[in-house]
């Protein structure tokens, strides 16, 4: 079986290769994708929120992020083949989008830590001919397929602009905001929740030493830059 539910989530149960081809089979195919990595903590969150639960389990893919899955996993016997931060995920897509020409939207948290345009200036550094554009957006105003924000991008109903979107507000909010896009427009093939990841890009955050993602520990990495890093992460 390639999938397994905690408390009622579905996780998809991938190797990393057959992630890969799922993301660039979403690629080709004219409609929006939505990719959702989910840790203990949003499985709760989706526990109490109804809206939430449902967007999980109706996306494209739902993959493991954070060792609390993993255990899960071992918990009804079985073993998680891939764990995939939304960093970690946030960069191959990106390689593949330098690779293969495609065009990015970031769509940034106002009142995150970094603005769309710093974490496009850091990705310009890695892959100089990535065509990037980017938003800030309010994730608190509720309303954000009709925002005025979205409008500024003039996008055109059942138009595809863009081929990947990430989204840093965080859970529920950028779940939440992908899946509202799917109402109106199909304006993007591959839209994707990337949580802190933003902050990881431009080093305003910085990333657990490898040693400690090995093993598990990244959580206690992130505990230790509390409370800076606790509103603007996953």
């Amino acid at each position: 079986m390639n999938q397994l539910k905690i408390l009622g989530v579905k996780i998809d149960n991938l190797s990393k290769k057959e992630i890969i081809v799922k993301i660039e089979d979403f690629l080709n195919e004219d409609k929006l994708h939505q990719i959702a990595t989910v840790n203990p903590e949003i499985i709760l969150k989706a526990k109490e929120d109804g809206v939430l639960f449902n967007i999980l389990n109706n996306a494209d893919l739902c993959l493991a992020d954070g060792t609390g899955i993993r255990f899960a996993f071992w918990r009804f016997g079985r073993h998680l083949r891939t764990r995939m931060t939304g960093i970690d995920l946030m960069w191959k897509i990106l390689e593949i989008a330098n690779e293969k020409k495609l065009s990015v939207l970031l769509v940034a948290n106002k009142g995150g830590l970094s603005t769309w345009q710093e974490t496009r200036e850091a990705i310009l550094k890695v892959y100089p001919d990535i065509k990037i554009s980017g938003v800030g957006v309010d994730p608190s105003a509720g309303h954000f397929d009709r925002s005025t924000e979205l409008a500024s991008l003039n996008i055109k109903e059942g138009h595809t602009t863009f081929d990947i979107l990430f989204c840093n507000f965080g859970a529920p909010y950028q779940e939440k905001f992908i899946a509202s896009l799917n109402r109106w427009s199909s304006w993007a093939r591959l839209a994707v929740g990337v949580g802190g990841s933003f902050d990881f890009i431009t080093g305003k955050i910085m990333r657990a030493p490898k040693i400690m993602r090995i093993f598990g520990f990244e959580w206690s990495w992130r505990f230790l830059q509390e409370p800076r890093y606790r509103a603007f992460s996953r």
